[in-house]
């Protein structure tokens, strides 16, 4: 019964549905993105001047503090690690004796948050860095690395089936994140990704501009340990440092694609002094709340990053990493949907909480923080929609809602999308690995229905491969860049239209007659049965 009602709820919702301004969104857009804000960087003046206008936005809507203490905003503690300019990186052992140069050939910084770190250690290569058991897959096969230095490839074995680490969908296992963490699970002292451009699916100057700044990090709890060194290394300087093993780095990553695969020690010694300039930062989440009616204890929760890169390396001659599309519009249309909510004659059952987290940059931080301190329960919140990086070439015919599958939700979207004319198309770059490099994924980890909106590449009015060519010129030419800048003849078309999207699943996940969960055998699954077990 209460799924032929819940259909005309949710048209009742959408009629009643105060309309997005994409004037507005460019107005918030102009601002985060100026260069007053100084790239918005974490613990900078320019974090700073981004959370109290968001907050005194939420305030000026009738949106009410949802953070700590009747605060809009909720305390992350933080510490920044600046790797010292005295850094060094070398490496010795049959016949080599090699040094590397900062920023030309690596960039990393210590996971210990000690201020000197300096390790003399066996190298071992180690493929991916992957243990898998559920695709029977395991890079180490009992080799014990502990106070090793391990060298491995970002991203995982390739797969056309979904049954072996989800087809061509990139899968956690393939993340930087993840490759870290293991290696600091087995003991290891040191961890050196080599990068490639296809294996990244970025290039150097990405990863240069994001690792040879200060770096965030969450406070280690007691007893937590981080690695001496994670770092990475350029293609080039990866080729010379794997010399004794006598491979290409094509060769090596064709190894390290096969399931029979082991450790290769290198017989070599990596010698890393690793100095770092600590400091606590108390950054912050800015959340507003929005009282729902019979069940105001559940909510939905909207999410998007405040923070980019701040000041950095000059880029012909501008220094300011501005974040316009990253991530200055996901912010500016969460803003237009709060503001939309809150203008609502009658509220939904749930409560909506709007959430800009900090240093999504620095490995989905502030997110993360909000999981293990969240404000609802995991176990009571509904859904998280995420907003993270709007190009502002008009409106598409299709939009992107890449996990929403993996939901009962997932009838839904499918009906929303259908009432907004609007085609779900799969994740056009399924290797990049979307779903674990935004904020959703650390919502999803502890059992929070949870995925991005983004619109589509059929953009209405342009070519057939417009979309294509803007995402790839984008991805080269100002993904972290300095060139990621606000321009006045954007079309903020497309913005207002996946803001309307999202006010509108939003709207619907909040009248339904019971939570939403993961589907059955998917891998946040049981997060959620345990979330919802407190």
């Amino acid at each position: 019964m209460l799924r032929y009602v819940l259909p005309a709820l949710a048209v009742a919702a959408f009629a009643q549905q105060p309309d997005i301004s994409a004037e507005k969104i460019r107005e918030h857009v102009k601002y985060l993105a100026s260069d007053q804000l100084e790239g918005r960087g974490v613990g900078t003046h320019g974090e700073k001047l981004a959370t109290e206008y968001i907050a005194s936005q939420l305030k000026s809507e009738g949106v009410q503090p949802g953070g700590d203490e009747g605060s809009y905003f909720q305390r992350v503690p933080l510490v920044g690690c600046r790797t010292e300019p005295a850094v060094s990186l070398k490496s010795a052992g049959r016949g080599q004796n090699l040094s590397f140069n900062w920023v030309k050939d690596f960039v990393g910084t210590a996971f210990t948050q000690k201020p000197e770190n300096d390790f003399d250690a066996e190298a071992i290569f180690v493929g991916h860095g992957i243990s898998a058991p559920e695709y029977s897959w395991d890079d180490y096969k009992g080799v014990d690395v502990k106070g090793k230095v391990l060298i491995f490839f970002t991203n995982e074995p390739p797969s056309n089936t979904p049954d072996f680490f989800a087809g061509p969908a990139l899968t956690y296992y393939g993340r930087w994140t993840y490759k870290f963490e293991e290696a600091t699970r087995r003991g290891a002292v040191a961890a050196l990704i080599i990068h490639t451009t296809p294996t990244a699916g970025y290039g150097w100057n990405v990863v240069s501009s994001s690792w040879s700044q200060e770096h965030s990090e969450l406070k280690l709890k007691p007893g937590e340990k981080g690695l001496d060194f994670a770092g990475w290394l350029t293609e080039e300087a990866g080729s010379r440092l794997m010399t004794p093993t006598g491979k290409t780095i094509d060769q090596l990553l064709a190894l390290a694609n096969e399931r029979s695969f082991r450790p290769i020690p290198l017989g070599i010694h990596v010698v890393g002094h690793i100095p770092v300039a600590l400091r606590n930062i108390e950054s912050r989440n800015v959340i507003g709340r929005i009282d729902g009616t019979t069940l105001k204890g559940q909510a939905v929760l909207f999410t998007a990053h405040w923070d980019h890169l701040g000041i950095g390396v000059p880029v012909n001659g501008d220094k300011i990493y501005n974040g316009a599309v990253d991530n200055a519009t996901g912010c500016a249309m969460v803003l237009e949907i709060a503001r939309a909510w809150a203008a609502l004659p009658e509220k939904p059952k749930r409560s909506g909480l709007f959430i800009f987290v900090t240093a999504e940059e620095q490995g989905l931080l502030g997110s993360e923080y909000y999981g293990e301190h969240p404000k609802v329960p995991a176990g009571e919140t509904a859904l998280d929609l995420n907003f993270d990086a709007f190009y502002p070439f008009g409106k598409t015919r299709d939009v992107l809602v890449t996990g929403a599958e993996r939901t009962t939700f997932w009838p839904d979207v499918e009906r929303d999308a259908r009432e907004m004319h609007l085609e779900i198309k799969p994740d056009a770059e399924p290797g990049q690995g979307h779903y674990y490099r935004s904020d959703h994924f650390s919502l999803a980890r502890v059992g929070i229905p949870a995925f991005s909106i983004d619109a589509g590449r059929d953009y209405i009015g342009k070519p057939p491969d417009f979309g294509k060519k803007a995402f790839e010129e984008y991805n080269e030419k100002h993904y972290h860049q300095p060139s990621d800048e606000y321009h006045e003849d954007w079309d903020f078309g497309s913005m207002r239209q996946m803001a309307q999207f999202g006010l509108k699943l939003g709207l619907d996940a909040a009248n339904l007659p019971q939570l939403p969960t993961w589907k059955k055998g998917d891998e946040f699954l049981t997060a959620r049965e345990n979330s919802q077990r407190k």
